[in-house]
């Protein structure tokens, strides 16, 4: 995948001119130092970038319209260091567009209770300053994601790091290309989706292209690049005996490896991150694309099987908003149950495609039938899941609106061994329970193709969904049907009455 633009989120610091130039001076100099811990803290790979303090309405205005037209600016912090009056941000926050974060922080961490005076308090009242701030963003009714504390605590840190991630990841969606080959699965309602709105609501422009466009490409690829890809499979997984050179099986090897180059070829040149395939439209593919999809799964494309495009471009947002963290994220379905009572699991897979960024251990290159399709068998590579807390999310079009539905689980090894499911996979236990957890799943509404993520949690989803203005149903610990079943009826009533405003 060709190189993102580096992003940036751009620190804001409120005051006035009433505390006079050796006042500024200090705000400017502290409020760089609360800048600098911050960006020494953060984890994502967005540049804090530390903006002169604002101490008029013309000023702060100018600040918020050039963030907008930053395309590298993702997002902006704002902090009222003095007291900053907020009649001066209202024509700035009314043309605000980009996420915003109000940090109620102050320089100092304790008070100095011998020598505090005067002079000491009208420097450090962002306890006074904050709460103007948050009223009129209140009164204007903008958007935002509120972190009260020190930025040396990494309690605040953690929170403003989730928010950045998830404006990394709204960036993302804004520019987005994805490319759907063929349609998707015939007579399925959950994949389809007004891709209309979509582009309006979230910036992702979808569009389809014929299956043979993508042939065209992997036909013309070159057998040193075949070869090359080749030697790569060698080096990073254990591939079956018959797929080794040599091997009966060793040219669907090289198919399979045709398919990646060309695949990549074509995503590259035409500037998309993120795309679909499906089974029932192969046009002269010789295989369904597997091993293929999960090598550019962990290089960061989104995924959609079966045309669909709403997991595709919700796969690529969480992979741009979990970049430098440990865990993986995958395209994921829910397929089957052990409903033994006090065991209950579900196995998660697909036909093929799961990302091997969830991997347990070094996938296995394997070469198994595949009983759709009506090609060739395909090569794939057969993992079992690292064990450990994840959440499992799904995209729904509700018609007029988009719903994410959210599910916190547990990632666990199988109970027993798998050797006859030669596929990729993952076993969890859902929370709170996988009664509760399916009868919520289903009364939302919520697709069968989801995104499972061990980089990521709730909070980046909330704030994700706070900054798309899009629905986000959470089921967790604490869920119950009747109280989730309420949720949703309460969200249904505010989106509507939210359009309407």
């Amino acid at each position: 995948m060709s190189a993102q633009p580096e992003r940036e989120i751009w620190f804001l610091t409120g005051s006035q001119g009433l505390y006079g130039d050796d006042t500024l001076a200090q705000v400017a100099e502290q409020s760089r130092e609360i800048s600098a811990m911050l960006s020494e803290g953060l984890r994502t790979r967005a540049r804090i970038v530390w903006k002169p303090v604002l101490t008029d309405a013309a000023a702060i205005r100018r600040a918020c319209v050039e963030a907008n037209a930053a395309d590298h600016c993702v997002g902006l912090i704002a902090w009222m260091h003095t007291f900053s009056p907020a009649k001066m941000w209202i024509a700035g926050l009314d043309a605000l567009t980009k996420p915003l974060l109000h940090l109620h922080t102050q320089a100092n961490r304790q008070l100095p209770w011998s020598t505090i005076d005067m002079d000491f308090m009208n420097l450090n009242q962002a306890a006074h300053g904050d709460r103007e701030f948050g009223y009129v963003q209140s009164r204007l009714g903008v958007a935002r994601k509120t972190v009260a504390g020190h930025v040396s605590d990494p309690g605040v840190v953690r929170r403003i790091d989730a928010w950045a991630r998830a404006a990394c990841g709204r960036a993302e969606l804004a520019t987005l290309k994805l490319a759907r080959f063929g349609d998707n699965m015939r007579d399925v309602a959950v994949t389809e989706g007004d891709k209309v709105e979509a582009q309006l609501r979230l910036g992702v422009s979808v569009n389809t292209y014929g299956v043979n466009d993508l042939v065209a490409v992997v036909d013309a690829v070159d057998e040193a690049a075949v070869t090359s890809l080749v030697e790569r499979y060698e080096d990073e997984y254990r591939i079956a005996p018959e797929l080794r050179a040599g091997g009966e099986r060793h040219d669907s090897l090289r198919y399979a490896a045709r398919i990646e180059a060309g695949l990549r070829a074509f995503l590259e040149d035409g500037g998309f991150r993120a795309f679909t395939t499906n089974f029932e439209d192969l046009g002269g593919l010789r295989q369904l694309p597997g091993l293929a999809v999960q090598r550019l799964m962990a290089d960061g494309y989104g995924f959609g099987g079966e045309g669909d495009w709403k997991t595709s471009l919700l796969l690529r947002t969480l992979k741009v908003a979990s970049e430098g963290l440990s865990g993986g994220t995958s395209f994921m379905e829910d397929y089957t149950y052990h409903l033994v009572p006090g065991e209950e699991l579900i196995l998660g897979a697909h036909m093929l495609e799961v990302c091997p960024t969830i991997a347990a251990g070094t996938p296995s290159c394997e070469i198994h039938p595949l009983g759709i399709g009506g090609r060739e068998d395909p090569v794939r590579l057969v993992f079992d899941a690292e064990p450990g807390p994840a959440v499992v999310v799904g995209l729904a079009d509700m018609g007029d609106r988009f719903r994410l539905v959210a599910n916190t689980v547990d990632v666990v090894q199988a109970p027993q061994p798998l050797p006859k499911l030669p596929v990729a996979r993952a076993v969890w236990r859902p929370d709170p329970d996988l009664t509760t957890s399916t009868e919520s799943w289903l009364t939302a509404g919520a697709p069968h193709h989801t995104v499972l993520t061990s980089a990521l949690g709730t909070e980046e989803l909330e704030d994700l969904a706070e900054m798309l203005h899009v629905e986000l149903a959470v089921i967790d610990s604490d869920t119950t049907v009747r109280g989730f079943t309420r949720e949703l009826r309460w969200n249904q009533a505010y989106h509507r009455l939210a359009q309407g405003l």
